[in-house]
């Protein structure tokens, strides 16, 4: 079968691919002893990392889930990012603190001061020189690694900064906020260069294609949208899921995975009021979508609670997610033509 690709919707230059599909099954479970906020797969695809609000770093080997290492927070654990070269891991916090970790001994080598709030989402830039970091302050501020120097703090936003991620060729920082709008900004000089609008709720995480051309975002509207970079036009919008808290693009952008809150599931307030109401019910939290026509391919339904992170291995052969069930599932990716 031979799909014909919406030439505003390419991922790649191909014009003409062969139909294909995935199927995901669960491998392995690791758990926290509190909610399992995010996950990170090294550049290798040989180590991924989860955090949780436990106050941990865990990062575990994948060939055996083995726990190599834990790195451990006076306070939870919001997001995290591995540098490029693998050899390092930032982090962020309820505290406001942006961390960076060598890995080879799990020793503190930076902290950044800067946030009012709590930290919660890190990036680091393609060549590893900065981290971007989004919080609770409505801003988002940009770091050298170097030596820990704020090169620029962005505003704009009425409301906390959720998500912020560079480009994959770094030159532009996106970050997406509670005020349902997107931003993209000049990495180099930190100006606003275009907002995304069209959400009708909070806008919590977002990711850019592989080739740097596509935005997909999710919001708390119950819809996914795709974006064209370099004009800002939605493409097309994605439903099925309820909350969507995370999404991620499978390295050869051939394939979205978002994760968040079962279509009419319970919210967190009904869960701590009525737990036996959902106490041992598993909810489809985590979906994938074939690109570029968005047909849905595959629901999740291993975690027993909201979904807060997505994450695709480097290598393509792997898919992490957390939850608030305070575990975190890896996936093993089958791909057939």
């Amino acid at each position: 079968m031979i799909l014909r690709c919406f030439t505003a919707l390419s991922l790649t230059c191909a014009v003409i691919a062969q139909a294909s599909s995935l199927q995901v099954h669960l491998q392995r479970t690791f758990t926290h002893s509190e909610e399992a906020k995010g996950v990170a797969f090294s550049p290798d695809s040989k180590t991924l990392a989860t955090s949780s609000v436990d106050r941990t770093v865990k990062l575990w080997r994948i060939a055996d889930g083995k726990l190599i290492r834990t790195l451990m927070h006076p306070i939870g654990v919001t997001s995290i990012a591995f540098s490029p070269d693998g050899q390092s891991l930032v982090s962020g916090s309820y505290d406001g603190l942006v961390r960076i970790w060598r890995l080879s001994d799990g020793a503190l080598t930076r902290t950044l001061r800067g946030h009012e709030g709590t930290v919660w989402s890190v990036a680091f830039s393609p060549e590893g020189q900065r981290v971007a970091s989004g919080g609770e302050d409505k801003t988002a501020k940009v770091w050298r690694v170097g030596d820990g120097a704020l090169l620029h703090t962005l505003r704009g936003h009425a409301l906390n900064v959720w998500h912020v991620a560079f480009s994959p060729d770094g030159q532009l920082i996106g970050t997406s906020s509670f005020d349902k709008s997107i931003k993209l900004w000049r990495a180099d000089s930190g100006a606003l260069l275009r907002t995304l609008t069209g959400h009708q709720k909070a806008v919590v995480g977002f990711v850019f294609s592989p080739d740097g051309r596509l935005l997909a975002s999710g919001s708390d509207d119950s819809t996914i949208k795709l974006w064209r970079v370099n004009d800002g036009a939605l493409l097309k919008t994605l439903t099925g899921s309820d909350h969507v808290y995370s999404v991620a693009f499978s390295p050869d952008g051939r394939w979205l995975a978002g994760g968040g809150r079962e279509k009419g599931a319970m919210g967190t307030l009904w869960k701590q009021i009525a737990p036996q109401a959902v106490r041992g019910k598993r909810s489809a939290t985590v979906r994938i979508w074939r690109m570029p026509d968005g047909a849905l391919q595959q629901e999740l339904a291993e975690h027993w609670d909201d979904a807060w992170s997505v994450a695709f291995s480097p290598d393509g052969q792997w898919l992490a997610t957390s939850s608030e069930d305070k575990t975190v599932k890896l996936w093993r990716i089958e791909k057939s033509r």
